[in-house]
């Protein structure tokens, strides 16, 4: 062989050779973890309490960069834009993970296709909760009471397409009930509307209504997970009062970029996992709301994200919502 084809030979071989390398010696720069909300909310707030932890495991620090607008997608399209090496990820939620696929009339990423699972930290369970003036102490009551008198009793969202609106659609759907939506500009006139009786009932986070069903303002009816939330342990699940099935939580995920290699997922799971483990993180993310995933694996994200993709489809076309 002439020594120009060496020389070639050497340098093909070194294309292979040098990602090979970089991945085994992954993180060696800081990483970004895009968070598609803007900073003091509970996604920016439970996104930096893993960041600070990841160092231990990672020897590089995780930077919390917030992308927010149009419903989370700014920041979601960003990162599926980005380079797949791992050094680029996002804290996701349900919104641009699985409901605005659906929700808006133009995206510009798939939430399947253009990201790779990393691992899923857990749900934000939510609660339904009505004004004292209800006449109904259970689903089960609430549901009959509805029927018996059709298009009186209300719910309020934090706005079209949210997924408190999103939650009143399937509970309709499912019970067969009239229950007339009324949309807000945020949770807080939403629950300044309910608490003073303009409105019948909500969905929200288990957190945000904590004070309010210990202070009686409002009656908790039931979680909409498919467990009792360890918040509110006494409050049965709506699915346990005769809806089987109904489960809204907004739940919270790590992707990277599609195309990111299995060795660099493998780590970055490992580290979120170990993350997660830390006492100090778990108490800390418990009292943010959190409800931890009972799986930790890529796979078992990817196969989620699929499933709750497909259910908010129905959900939105049943609704008629839509947004730019």
């Amino acid at each position: 062989m002439k020594l120009w084809q060496r020389v070639a030979a050497i340098a093909a071989c070194s294309l292979f050779i040098a990602p090979a390398f970089a991945q085994k010696d992954f993180p060696t720069k800081p990483i970004m973890m895009v968070v598609t909300y803007p900073p003091g909310g509970p996604t920016d707030a439970m996104a930096r309490t893993l960041a600070a932890a990841l160092k231990t495991s990672l020897g590089q620090p995780v930077v919390v960069e917030n992308r927010a607008g149009a419903g989370g997608n700014i920041g979601a399209e960003a990162v599926a834009r980005a380079e797949p090496d791992g050094y680029t990820l996002m804290f996701g939620t349900s919104a641009p993970l699985a409901i605005n696929v659906s929700l808006y009339r133009k995206i510009n990423y798939d939430p399947v296709k253009s990201f790779t699972p990393v691992i899923q930290i857990g749900q934000l369970p939510n609660v339904l909760v009505v004004n004292p003036s209800v006449p109904a102490k259970n689903v089960n009551e609430l549901i009959a009471y509805g029927k018996a008198h059709p298009g009186k009793l209300t719910y309020a969202s934090s706005g079209n397409g949210a997924s408190s609106h999103l939650a009143g659609v399937l509970f309709n759907n499912v019970t067969g009930t009239d229950f007339q939506h009324i949309p807000y500009k945020g949770t807080g006139p939403a629950l300044n509307d309910l608490l003073g009786g303009q409105v019948s009932m909500t969905f929200t986070d288990v957190l945000t209504a904590m004070p309010f069903i210990k202070s009686g303002k409002v009656r908790a009816l039931g979680v909409t997970t498919r467990a009792r939330s360890q918040a509110l342990p006494d409050v049965p699940t709506v699915a346990e009062q005769g809806v089987p099935g109904f489960d809204v939580s907004v739940f919270f995920g790590v992707v990277a970029p599609a195309g990111t290699p299995a060795e660099v997922v493998g780590k970055l799971n490992r580290a979120f996992a170990d993350a997660l483990k830390q006492p100090e993180v778990r108490k800390t993310l418990q009292a943010q709301g959190l409800e931890f995933a009972p799986s930790t694996t890529p796979e078992q994200l990817g196969s989620f994200v699929k499933a709750e993709v497909g259910k908010w489809r129905a959900v939105v076309q049943k609704s008629g919502a839509q947004l730019d």
